[in-house]
């Protein structure tokens, strides 16, 4: 079999899955409506004047950069399970990529994007 028609067959048998459970879950479902699953849900506490008011960007911004510095920390653990194996090579890569992730952090500093205001 070549590549290309097990990559097919795999492709066709997870739309067939996907497809499958999605209408299984659909059929067997319960349904009930009403008003209350339409509102706005915060915490229990009914909402008051409108959901659909503005945030400051700043919140954004503070958690995309939460997210984007988490994900690159999370990125050194598989690095340090294998450090021994890379030798001087994928130390200098590691290297390299703290110190673009420190130049990052440096420059969403000095921007004051992670001042809480």
């Amino acid at each position: 079999m070549s590549n290309s028609s097990l990559f097919l067959v795999v492709f066709f048998t997870a739309l067939f899955l996907v497809g499958a459970a999605l209408l299984i879950a659909r059929l067997i479902a319960p349904r009930s409506w009403n008003l209350q699953k339409g509102q706005t849900y915060e915490c229990g506490i009914p909402t008051r004047g409108t959901s659909w008011m503005q945030f400051r960007v700043g919140y954004y911004l503070f958690a995309i950069l939460y997210l984007v510095f988490d994900v690159e920390t999370v990125l050194l653990f598989p690095w340090a399970t294998i450090m021994k194996d890379l030798g001087p090579g994928g130390l200098f890569c590691v290297l390299f990529f703290l110190v673009v992730l420190t130049l990052g952090l440096a420059y969403a500093w000095k921007k004051g994007a992670l001042k809480w205001k």
